[in-house]
């Protein structure tokens, strides 16, 4: 951090921070004053200081209340992120006198979620049952970008999404079939490829998930487009959906056993090669994680790669 750097952060006060979204939230400094039990004028003069540090009018003040500059908005939105990570900060550090002994925030794919986390991290609390886990469910690619950003601190995706400048460690394999009502005319043939389910109508899930990006991308392949008939956000969705008629799709094997009792359904192997695949941990520093983290990191790689091992 530069000199000026320092001197800046050494200048904000944090009580001004909250006297100045409180004006804002409520847009004036009388009513800010009334709900935070303080003189109007020792806000005033809080203000004051703080346009005085930050070198530029924060509010355009006026006889109905106050109005944000354009500096004001940018202030009100880097505030509101400093004060939300002090309570969480705050939230966290609490839970050490409960007898929390360490904190890790995970962001995950829908396929390891589905498949392999619940089992995974049951048995790492089994183990380490002081340890609190925030586990979040996301899009490979908002996975990678979450944990670039520093929002968690170990990602779980697929690496179809590329992982930019994170290190990355295996975790799990799986692979995608093809999910069809019972009887379908693509379950007499055996194995086919995602080119010959081209014809029939699609269910799909979100448009920037991974396993939608590779459809997409076998389909411009064929030469061909995708029949989607809807986009779902979940893989239970997915089944009733195809079970009701509007369509095939494409899910993880394992999810596919784990779900069986959805609907009267089959799977169907998909020969394609992109249909194998490769599951990552993901992280900033994998050697600057906290202790924590980094057990649960080895817990992880423990585990075997082959998700038949589950599937059985």
């Amino acid at each position: 951090m530069k000199r000026s750097e320092r001197n800046f952060a050494r200048r904000i006060d944090l009580t001004s921070l909250q006297l100045f979204v409180a004006v804002c939230e409520l847009g004036s400094i009388g009513r800010a004053a009334e709900r935070e039990f303080i003189a109007a004028s020792a806000i005033s003069k809080r203000l004051s200081e703080l346009e005085a540090t930050v070198g530029t009018p924060l509010l355009y003040r006026h006889t109905r209340g106050v109005d944000l500059t354009p500096a004001g908005e940018s202030l009100l939105h880097h505030a509101r992120s400093v004060l939300f990570s002090l309570e969480k900060m705050q939230g966290e550090l609490s839970e050490y006198s409960d007898g929390v002994r360490g904190h890790v925030r995970v962001h995950a794919s829908i396929s390891a979620i589905v498949q392999f986390l619940p089992e995974d991290l049951g048995a790492f609390i089994g183990q380490h049952d002081q340890v609190k886990i925030d586990l979040e469910e996301h899009l490979s690619a908002e996975v990678i970008r979450a944990v670039q950003e520093g929002a968690a601190d170990l990602g779980i995706c697929n690496t179809a999404a590329g992982f930019g400048d994170l290190q990355s460690l295996p975790y799990r394999r799986d692979r995608l079939v093809l999910i069809v009502p019972r009887g379908h005319d693509l379950a007499r043939g055996g194995a086919v490829t995602y080119a010959d389910t081209l014809d029939f109508d699609q269910v799909g899930l979100h448009s920037t998930s991974s396993i939608y990006v590779a459809l997409r991308q076998a389909a411009e392949a064929a030469g061909r487009t995708i029949k989607l008939r809807i986009h779902v956000t979940s893989l239970d969705a997915m089944c009733r959906m195809i079970d009701n008629g509007l369509g095939v799709g494409v899910m993880p094997e394992r999810a596919f056993e784990l779900m069986r009792g959805v609907g009267q359904l089959e799977s169907v192997h998909l020969s394609d090669a992109w249909a194998e695949r490769q599951l990552c941990m993901v992280a900033r520093d994998f050697s600057t994680l906290p202790v924590t983290a980094r057990l649960l990191v080895e817990h992880l790689q423990s585990q075997p790669i082959d998700s038949q091992r589950l599937a059985a």
